[in-house]
């Protein structure tokens, strides 16, 4: 009995590992008075590798699509992010189960959006849309925004991300 309970474990812990992930580009909505400053710019393109490190940390399989197919699928800007069979098939074409589209919004220059909308390859259809908030251009709200994200996204697919404890600013270390 011992051993069919750590087999049903193990197993379960693999069907878990398969889940195939690709997260895309996210893109840059800026619509303040200075849009695409290399700062936002930046931030942006931060954000993939953040999130895939958040959710590879649970324990998700992330696929890579090579940016060049990602064009190659991309009508114009916001085409992905607004069409969720096209994102779905260029997930399939690559093995992922599900595909996060993102798009950094900047309608002030205190606060941003990070948007990812999660397709089902499987079905072509939207599984859901989230929305975290950063205040400022700090790195660090960057980041728990991301993590925000993460845990939206893993809700709705594994329940098995825990997001890092907070880290405490001016303790001093013995």
């Amino acid at each position: 009995m011992r051993f069919l309970t750590l087999l049903l474990c193990v197993l379960s812990f693999k069907a878990a590992a398969d889940t195939r992930v690709a997260i895309l580009d996210f893109e840059l909505k800026d619509m303040t008075l200075a849009p695409g400053i290399p700062a936002e710019i930046k931030r942006t393109a931060s954000i993939k590798p953040l999130l895939e490190c958040e959710l590879r940390s649970a324990g998700y399989h992330i696929v890579d699509i090579p940016l060049q197919a990602q064009h190659a699928a991309n009508s114009g800007v916001g085409y992905l992010f607004d069409h969720a069979d096209v994102a779905a098939q260029l997930g399939k074409n690559f093995g992922a189960d599900y595909v996060v589209v993102g798009r950094l919004h900047k309608p002030s220059f205190l606060f941003a959006y990070n948007m990812g909308n999660l397709v089902k390859v499987s079905d072509g259809r939207w599984m859901d849309k989230f929305i975290t908030e950063s205040k400022g251009p700090n790195s660090e709200l960057t980041i728990k925004a991301v993590e925000g994200l993460a845990v939206k996204i893993d809700n709705r697919l594994d329940h098995r991300y825990t997001p890092p404890p907070p880290v405490k600013h001016g303790s001093q270390q013995p």
